[in-house]
């Protein structure tokens, strides 16, 4: 689709469901998804300041507000053209301060941090700038709630972003309408309902005979206390490389890599017997299977999550169980899947806050999937935006109410990312931590053993 358009139009229509259920969601818990990225070399604040209020110019999404009635429903967009998106510009004087200051101010604030939707902007940016290694380091962080922003969303404005500053043009995007008013006719209207009631009995026969476990909670946490806390882990260049050749070579994706090592970290960690089932939810983008296609520059929520159940068996090459995950999501996504799952939200989600506790609480205990694998692969971020270098973008998602451990995987810099987060108290802090190691150590010894 061609989404640019020399005068940008004004966002103004009610929310679609899945919209709507991550609106209910986020006024439970905060759902926001948090992106980073590094500029080395000097920058000044008014630019920065004047590039975000451009970028905001031209996202219509970027300048509304949500309301309903006055009963709590019919949530819809509305303009606040007069609201620039929140700049917090902090200056840290130590290198050491710069290091891992980032992920400190995503952890400690932005993954809880309280957007308001009925004031809007729906987003809040932070810079952090200091002395690097080689000079001035600026990290530019942009929050933004999932109600309108996935991980490719929150990326790409990190681009744009510095592409304004550096005196680079950013075509305005025209309004869009909801992603499921642009699902393939198949998944439409009576069709979609036929569709989407076929993946609800398959997948309700595969929980009855499979029985797949979820992440075990340490501790009971109530829904309006659920905070997100955040661990940032990566693999570099060299090891990237390594496990690229390696899943080419095998004939698997590297998704199915980081999934099957997860699966296995948690089945490890819960002493899970050999033929225990686990059901891993895959959210994956469905941008371009759209009619017509959405471009990635383009603001909104275009995730839908896969589950894919997977055995458990100590001694099973992780290289077999990850070639399953990426045959089995491949199937999926052919059966179209994607749209199916947020049909099923479309008619039995809840309409309002008051109306969501029921809603919550069977997710909550018998839902299929509590934890996830969010990974966008590539992301061709520039390595260079104007006179600066820019390494690290990545992206991070809260939980709110919608799972217990997730990971946000990109690859952009040479580096891919991993980061993970958990609801603090379903996962206590040390576990959490034993966790994302293991599935990092987990890839790290497959891909020596494939050398």
């Amino acid at each position: 689709m061609s989404t640019t358009s020399k005068a940008v139009t004004v966002a103004q229509r009610e929310l679609s469901p899945l919209e709507r259920w991550y609106w209910i969601a986020d006024q439970i818990s905060p759902l926001n998804v948090v992106g980073r990225v590094r500029l080395h070399g000097s920058v000044s604040r008014a630019s920065l300041r004047t590039a975000l209020t451009e970028l905001q110019a031209r996202h219509p999404l970027l300048r509304v507000a949500i309301e309903a009635d006055t009963t709590g429903r019919h949530p819809r967009f509305t303009p606040v053209d007069g609201r620039p998106v929140p700049l917090d510009h902090r200056t840290l004087d130590a290198p050491e301060a710069v290091g891992n200051g980032w992920a400190r101010v995503i952890d400690e604030e932005l993954v809880n941090g309280r957007i308001d939707p009925g004031t809007g902007p729906l987003a809040t940016a932070v810079v952090l700038s200091g002395p690097g290694p080689d000079g001035e380091v600026h990290d530019l962080i942009l929050s933004a709630l999932h109600v309108i922003a996935d991980g490719t969303t929150v990326i790409s404005l990190l681009r744009q972003w510095a592409e304004l500053a550096a005196d680079g043009s950013v075509e305005p995007r025209a309004v869009l309408p909801a992603a499921e008013d642009l699902f393939p006719a198949e998944h439409r209207g009576t069709a979609g309902q036929v569709r989407a009631k076929a993946k609800a009995d398959r997948d309700e026969g595969d929980l009855e005979r499979l029985r797949p476990r979820r992440v075990d909670a340490d501790r009971s946490v109530p829904f309006e206390e659920r905070r997100t806390r955040f661990l940032h882990r990566s693999l570099d260049g060299p090891a990237l490389g390594r496990l690229v050749r390696a899943c080419r070579a095998r004939g698997v994706t590297v998704h199915g890599v980081l999934a099957a090592a997860m699966v296995r970290a948690l089945a490890t960690d819960a002493g899970a017997a050999d033929a225990t089932w686990y059901s891993i939810g895959s959210p994956v983008d469905f941008r371009g299977d759209l009619e017509p296609p959405v471009g990635p520059d383009d603001v909104g929520s275009y995730v839908a999550t896969i589950p894919s159940l997977v055995e458990h068996r100590a001694d099973r090459p992780l290289w077999d169980t990850a070639k399953e995950i990426s045959a089995d999501l491949k199937a999926r996504k052919d059966l179209g899947e994607q749209f199916s799952m947020i049909s099923t939200i479309g008619s039995s989600g809840p309409q309002t806050l008051a109306e969501s506790l029921p809603f919550v609480r069977h997710l909550d205990e018998k839902g299929p999937i509590n934890f996830c694998l969010s990974n966008i692969g590539r992301f061709p971020f520039p390595d260079a935006i104007g006179p600066w270098r820019a390494t690290g973008a990545q992206f991070v998602a809260s939980l709110s109410v919608v799972g217990a451990f997730v990971a946000t995987v990109n690859s952009s810099h040479h580096q891919l990312a991993w980061n993970f987060t958990y609801a603090q108290g379903l996962v206590l802090d040390e576990r959490a931590a034993k966790l994302a190691d293991s599935c990092v150590q987990l890839v790290h010894a497959l891909v020596r053993a494939a050398d």
